[in-house]
């Protein structure tokens, strides 16, 4: 796709207009987010794109992206006093003080001579009085949605001064019929559930996609010739290829941060342990060599370290090692078992499935073990997966039926604090999500 961005000046409608450009905001504008929780939503004012119809699209999957995140709180565009009908000139800042709005959105779309989709967009900051960021776009017009997703990841990064989740996908399996016979196939949609697409037929059963750090890429575990089978898929052809015909079972992959090494788990004579593989020559070391069941492996941000989880202790728990090798370190010593355990995009904290009594919960702790605590919890949440920025999880969540068995499988979402857990649209039931970094622009 071709998008340019461009941080030209513009020579303003009225006084106090600065450059079309990324501008940090003023302190009345910053929320202010802190470890322990999370600020009340901000009310936030997001007028309708001027020119084009897809204008009013635009805005409003800006608003849906900025209601997800818990953090905004657009206000009703029925409560707005003042219409828009020239984005570039200065509000009626009064106007929308009076509705409560710290913070309004304005913008244009407007189809250009060549074809071209322009969409300019600018934040204003209400208290201050003056404008906190801008840009513009160019762009083909099917792809007004990914530059909706683009402006609210601008506005995100403005007021809370960390980067924004929206311009990303989701790979996960999407299942349908019935238990004893369900099929399960790989697909990938934007972060908000739009723009849906399968990947595989079904004819297999496929588990644990995980993209590249690249985004052409994903690594996933098949079951195609009746074995389970380390895959990995190039996005754009749909082109399929085994990565190494091992004669054990190949399972639970995840790609390092640099994208040139898999890290797995490869069970051979009934044990399993962990293996990394180089993507391009093949080669592979074996990282761990113990009779426990050793797998769920995944890299620290800088690829310096590699998390697991294993039943050496007697049962499943959280382990770091070099990604070289060496000794393990246990880090979780709380009641159950840690499973699926993957490391924070910030190195921050390692999130995890913790099954303890009845149910399986989702939570977080630091990389030394300290400062467990659960999001998310019920008949069976599992599977957790970070959004690019680490604020963001989102996992599996599988309800019971009627009769107190396993029922249907939707995806969540919660942030770092446990706060604004929400369900993320699916067209089937969908299980094993995995986020994608941030589309490069």
């Amino acid at each position: 796709m071709t998008l340019e961005k461009t941080r030209r000046s513009l020579l303003a409608a009225g006084a106090g207009m600065g450059l079309l450009a990324a501008m940090p905001a003023r302190a009345e504008l910053r929320l202010r987010i802190t470890p322990g929780g999370n600020p009340p939503p901000m009310p936030i004012a997001i007028t309708d794109f001027v020119g084009e119809a897809v204008g009013a699209q635009i805005s409003g999957v800006i608003a849906a992206d900025l209601e997800r995140s818990g953090l905004f709180k657009p206000i009703d565009k029925s409560a707005f006093i003042e219409k828009i009908v020239d984005p570039g000139k200065v509000p009626r800042f009064a106007d929308w003080r009076a509705i409560g709005a710290d913070a309004v959105v304005t913008g244009s779309a407007q189809q250009l001579g060549d074809g071209r989709l322009k969409v300019e967009f600018r934040l204003w900051d209400v208290a201050a009085g003056t404008q906190a960021a801008g840009l513009a776009y160019f762009t083909q017009p099917a792809q007004w949605r990914r530059i909706a997703h683009i402006v609210a990841d601008q506005i995100f990064k403005t007021i809370t001064g960390e980067e924004g989740f929206f311009d990303t996908r989701v790979v996960y399996v999407a299942e349908s019929g019935p238990g004893n016979a369900r099929v399960k196939r790989l697909a990938m949609m934007d972060q908000d559930g739009a723009n849906n697409r399968v990947l595989t037929d079904g004819g297999a059963l496929v588990l644990t996609p995980r993209f590249s750090p690249t985004l052409q890429e994903i690594v996933y575990m098949s079951y195609q010739g009746g074995q389970p089978r380390v895959y990995i898929m190039n996005v754009d052809s749909g082109r399929q290829e085994l990565l190494g015909n091992f004669p054990g079972m190949t399972f639970a992959p995840r790609f390092s941060p640099d994208g040139n090494r898999v890290v797995m788990s490869l069970a051979t004579d009934g044990n399993s342990d962990i293996y990394v593989m180089d993507v391009r020559s093949r080669s592979i070391s074996r990282l761990t060599n113990h009779p426990a069941i050793d797998t769920s492996p995944s890299f620290s941000p800088d690829g310096s370290q590699v998390v697991f989880n294993s039943d050496r202790g007697g049962s499943q728990q959280l382990y770091v090692m070099s990604s070289g090798g060496g000794e393990p370190r246990r880090i979780s010593f709380g009641s159950g078992r840690y499973t699926t355990p993957v490391w924070s995009p910030r190195g921050d904290y390692i999130a995890f499935t913790k099954q303890d009594g009845g149910s399986f919960g989702v939570g977080v702790m630091r990389p030394d073990g300290g400062g467990e605590r659960i999001l998310a919890s019920s008949y069976l949440d599992e599977g957790p997966t970070w959004a690019p920025n680490g604020r963001y999880l989102m996992f599996f969540r599988q309800s019971p039926n009627s009769r107190g068995q396993a029922g249907a499988v939707r995806l969540h979402m919660v942030d770092v604090t446990g706060q604004n857990l929400r369900s993320v649209p699916t067209a089937t039931d969908a299980s094993d999500p995995a986020w994608s970094p941030l589309i490069p622009q």
